[in-house]
């Protein structure tokens, strides 16, 4: 299902391309009428905005088209991922944006896509334990399978990037989902590579040191290009226009104005990542205008709201790039060279590998597309200081800073800690406990807790508002008629609803007491109390179904 939903989104998607002049190809036919093209241009992008507006603004629950971070989310936290309705309005979004010329990639979406699939297998009951999060899993390992052609990194994006684990059971699975796609796609249906290189090998050893050199680099531009992503992002929202499915028209309509000049900015540029392996394609300074505008114009399509993906973008962004360091170097340091094949490559997966936040899988990616040995290690050099470079300055990848920034969900800190911080306190608080009233004396504290043998209890007031945690500690030197709320009671430790697991454990480490009350934020009613072995036990208990879920077999 995900394979086939893949092919369809991208031969749509592309046969739209053709149909409104935004392929290269279709652009050819109307060179005699440059004004069909000026209008096309400025047109298509400006009107397939504000189609993604409305859809997105007006068909979508959540407002914003869907990606990677929804289904990361819903792996992680066994939250259910957004409705079927709003996934297929996502879809049909990013493929307006992906028709229109839109600068944003196809990847993400099919990988929602495959979101779509495993969420649909979800819904029967097998009574299959994890089965969403190895279904969803599943799905994306066989869209990504299916559009680069490529099953070993449909498989490890998979765990890489999705699952965030490799148990056997995730494993098994994950893999013949990914071997599926790749049958569908290479064998049933004869796909195209992405592009093809040949490249007899790294003649040079010094160039190792260009390559790790050329990581660094890359970096700094995959950070460049995720903050400027987050600014676009900020900006829109600030924007003062009260209708909000015109911002992606805005957008559209700056696109197409620079396409005016640069056609290449529009779609996700296929044609200029095959060139930019070829030698002489391409000057210095037009590789240098390409690079920064479809840096930015990308950043300002998906910050503006068009729905797709970072990937194909910043496949070619590092592409370009890479290329455009192959043929820099050289006049600086005049040293023969292998060509600028490893280098566009090289900067093609240094670039995207800090974006996504998937080391293993660039690496991979560049051996199964290229077939080629020499390539995968100038790769991996590039790769490993690209991401040893980017990850103080910027975090893992944009995916997680994106899940950060929509669900207050912050994997850089493991994945433990991410879960306990989504699950609330008081989902395991107990109503055993006592009360007393305010105006009460304490000859009636004492006789309440003795009754039940107690030490502590819970004061409250006529309108059942909790005031304290009040103990026999607290009122030994005090007379018994005296009244509870004349009493100063020590502050003591209480949570509300919101009160994570994370957070009740690291308070409690220093609680002595009986029970923790948990009080309403808002009306302040006592909604019931935990005590420190009931945090600990929970805190162990979902530390273990994470433990158990690592590490499952089929």
């Amino acid at each position: 299902m995900a394979s086939l939903s893949a092919i369809g989104l991208v031969d749509t998607s592309e046969w739209i391309n053709d149909l409104v002049l935004v392929s290269a190809f279709s652009r050819v036919q109307f060179d005699g009428a440059p004004w069909v093209l000026v209008l096309a241009t400025i047109a298509v992008p400006t009107i397939g905005g504000a189609i993604v507006g409305l859809i997105t603004t007006r068909l979508i629950r959540e407002r914003r088209p869907l990606g990677p971070p929804d289904t990361i989310f819903a792996v992680q936290t066994r939250k259910k991922p957004p409705s079927l309705k709003s996934g297929i309005m996502s879809t049909i979004a990013a493929l307006v944006s992906l028709g229109a010329g839109a600068s944003v990639g196809q990847y993400g979406p099919l990988v929602y896509l495959g979101t779509l699939t495993g969420s649909l297998v979800n819904r029967i009951k097998f009574g299959i334990g994890d089965i969403q999060a190895v279904a969803i899993s599943c799905g994306v390992a066989a869209a990504i399978s299916t559009a680069f052609n490529a099953p070993i990194t449909g498989l490890i994006f998979a765990h890489e990037v999705i699952l965030r684990h490799y148990s056997l059971r995730a494993f098994a699975s994950v893999t013949v989902a990914s071997a599926t796609g790749y049958v569908i796609a290479n064998v049933i249906f004869d796909r195209p590579s992405l592009f093809r290189v040949e490249f007899a090998g790294v003649e040079h050893g010094y160039e190792f040191l260009l390559f790790a050199v050329e990581g660094v680099l890359a970096a700094l531009l995959a950070v460049s290009f995720m903050k400027l992503i987050l600014m676009s992002s900020a900006l829109a929202s600030k924007f003062p226009i009260r209708s909000q499915w015109l911002r992606p028209a805005i957008a559209g309509l700056i696109l197409g104005i620079v396409a005016l000049q640069i056609p290449e900015v529009l779609g996700i540029g296929k044609e200029a990542l095959r060139f930019a392996t070829i030698g002489g394609a391409f000057e210095i300074n037009e590789l240098a205008i390409l690079v920064i505008a479809k840096t930015v114009l990308t950043a300002l399509c998906i910050g503006f709201g068009f729905a797709g993906g970072i990937f194909s973008p910043a496949l070619l962004i590092g592409i370009l790039g890479g290329a455009l360091f192959g043929m820099v170097w050289p006049i600086l340091l005049p040293l023969d060279n292998s060509g600028i094949v490893p280098y566009a490559i090289c900067g093609m997966m240094a670039v995207t590998s800090p974006v996504i936040g998937a080391p293993l899988t660039t690496i991979l990616v560049v051996f199964e597309l290229t077939r080629n040995y020499d390539l995968t290690i100038a790769a991996m050099v590039a790769v490993v200081f690209s991401n040893l470079v980017s990850a103080p300055l910027f975090g893992r990848s944009l995916f997680d800073r994106q899940l950060n920034n929509n669900f207050d969900f912050d994997l850089s800190e493991g994945r433990d800690k991410a879960i306990l911080r989504l699950e609330y306190i008081s989902k395991y608080m107990s109503q055993d406990y006592i009360t007393v009233r305010a105006d009460d004396n304490i000859a009636t504290l004492k006789t309440t807790l003795a009754h039940h043998n107690r030490s502590e209890a819970a004061i409250i007031d006529s309108n059942g508002r909790f005031q304290a945690s009040i103990d026999l500690q607290d009122v030994v030197e005090l007379s018994d008629d005296t009244k509870l709320s004349q009493v100063k009671c020590p502050d003591k430790l209480t949570f509300d609803e919101n009160t994570s697991l994370w957070d009740g454990f690291e308070l409690v480490q220093n609680f002595i007491g009986e029970s923790i009350p948990i009080v309403d934020s808002a009306s302040a009613k006592l909604l019931g109390v935990i005590t420190e072995g009931g945090i600990i036990a929970a805190y162990m208990s979902t530390v273990h179904e994470l433990r158990r879920e690592e590490n499952e077999t089929v």
